[in-house]
């Protein structure tokens, strides 16, 4: 006899088994196999294996461009829009570890038209980025630097949370603690002198 499966737990096996064995290895067999149900019953979720890598990349990647749209939009200080853009991926991350996986690692697979629209909307999130980072080293709130170098130094500090993240880790940081530990490290670097 088949076991009751809800919409939560079909998309909860996907993500795992995408992250497990990457989007191109993981067929609707191997989640149905995961779920312990027959593969034609999938087919009551989703048309097909794209669809669910679709609705839950443009899933995280608007909540991601939301977050970042209202801090962008705010009042705040560079700095503190800067503290807010760490906050806010820390806390995806840590809330959606394989969904941000997904965003990061497998969203070339998207087809033509949905990947352009992936695209633009990370620019979008980008360029709000880079204008923060202008604006507080306009301002003398960031260090003079190259506007390039610094945008990647932030980007890449922030997207190879999921990878640390997702893994099933004894020693992982609560989230409050790892939002600190990465503020500090963005904001201060590895000197333990001021410049």
């Amino acid at each position: 006899m088949e076991r009751k499966t809800n919409k939560e737990q079909f998309y909860q096996a996907s993500l795992r088994l995408f992250f497990e064995k990457g989007y191109k290895a993981t067929s609707m067999r191997n989640i149905a196999d995961k779920l312990d149900i027959q593969a034609p019953t999938l087919y009551n979720y989703v048309k097909s294996k794209h669809d669910i890598l679709e609705n839950i990349l443009f899933d995280i990647a608007n909540r991601f461009h939301k977050g970042m749209k209202d801090i962008y939009q705010s009042s705040y200080s560079p700095t503190e829009k800067l503290k807010s853009v760490v906050a806010l991926n820390v806390r995806l991350t840590t809330d959606y570890p394989y969904h941000v996986y997904l965003l990061v690692a497998e969203w070339k697979h998207l087809n033509d038209d949905k990947r352009e629209d992936f695209l633009k909307n990370r620019q979008e999130y980008e360029n709000m980025l880079r204008n923060i980072l202008s604006d507080g080293i306009e301002a003398g709130n960031f260090r003079s630097m190259h506007l390039d170098i610094a945008m990647e130094a932030v980007l890449s500090s922030i997207r190879w949370l999921f990878h640390w993240y997702s893994r099933d880790k004894e020693d992982a940081l609560n989230p409050i603690e790892l939002e600190k530990q990465m503020l500090d490290f963005i904001l201060y670097g590895v000197s333990t002198q001021s410049s």
